[in-house]
């Protein structure tokens, strides 16, 4: 039995719900509403105290952290794999899943939170806004997203979150022209990890980030095309979010034309 706590528009769950759909597995979903706290309430915090999705528990034991997930998976259900038998390919995939880890998942969230998502914190009452950063257990965290809401794009820390996937995109590009996936000749765990990243960059009217990498824009379309893609990321496209992304793109769009 496979249980997954998962919401709907996260870049992380989705990461989990593309791995499960590749492997043609079955689970059964625990969707959390993240703006009503879902993640916040102490029966969630037991199993997972970063108060985060997703979590997933299988057969009684849990697990945290989207990219441990995917590796478990691959792991404990092999066919068909998603980890390349050759040793460097293998290590190449962990470092760009490392990269999102370690950084450019707090971008895009950041950027998220920038552009689209304050405008849902701005209509809570004072009371509810509060008691959204109070349940926030980073410091780091709880300040970052806090002057996000408040300042939008003019936050300190927007640009240096659009410079983080420059560079990374920038890298891509240099990999994937000789190569048709991040590791190298087979599909795997590093692309499924970059895949509901790349929709969501589209979504926030990002595109100039890759306007001239073709070769991103061709995996980007590889990646799209996959049956996967349509399993676990874009059946689970919220319109109420679609519909705030694309009323927040022509001010994004105005903003990138400057720098």
């Amino acid at each position: 039995m496979l249980e997954l706590y998962h919401n709907d528009m996260s870049v992380c769950a989705a990461k989990v719900r593309t791995v499960l759909a590749e492997k043609g597995l079955e689970w059964k979903g625990i969707h959390m509403d993240l703006r009503a706290g879902d993640t916040q309430k102490p029966e969630y915090l037991k199993l997972n105290p970063n108060a985060v999705v997703p979590t997933i528990v299988h057969d009684g034991r849990v697990l945290i952290e989207s990219t441990v997930i995917c590796e478990y998976l691959d792991d404990a259900f092999p066919d068909p794999p998603l980890k390349s038998g050759k040793p460097f390919e293998k290590a190449k995939m962990r470092l760009w899943t490392k990269q999102l880890d370690e950084g450019l998942h707090i971008a895009v969230g950041n950027l998220s939170m920038c552009i689209a998502f304050r405008h849902q914190h701005l209509k809570k009452t004072p009371e509810q806004l509060k008691a959204y950063f109070d349940g926030i257990p980073s410091a780091e965290t709880r300040e970052r997203r806090r002057k996000a809401v408040e300042l939008g794009m003019d936050s300190p820390t927007f640009a240096p979150s659009l410079q983080k996937w420059t560079e990374a995109l920038q890298s891509m590009e240099s990999v994937l022209r000789d190569e048709p996936w991040l590791p190298g000749k087979s599909f795997s765990l590093a692309d499924i990890g970059y895949m509901p990243y790349m929709i969501r960059l589209e979504h926030l009217g990002l595109e100039k980030l890759w306007d001239k990498h073709p070769s991103v824009s061709r995996w980007r379309q590889r990646l799209f095309e996959r049956p996967s893609y349509k399993e676990g990321v874009e059946k689970w496209l919220n319109p109420k979010y679609l519909e705030l992304f694309e009323t927040q793109r022509p001010a994004v769009r105005q903003r990138m034309s400057t720098m």
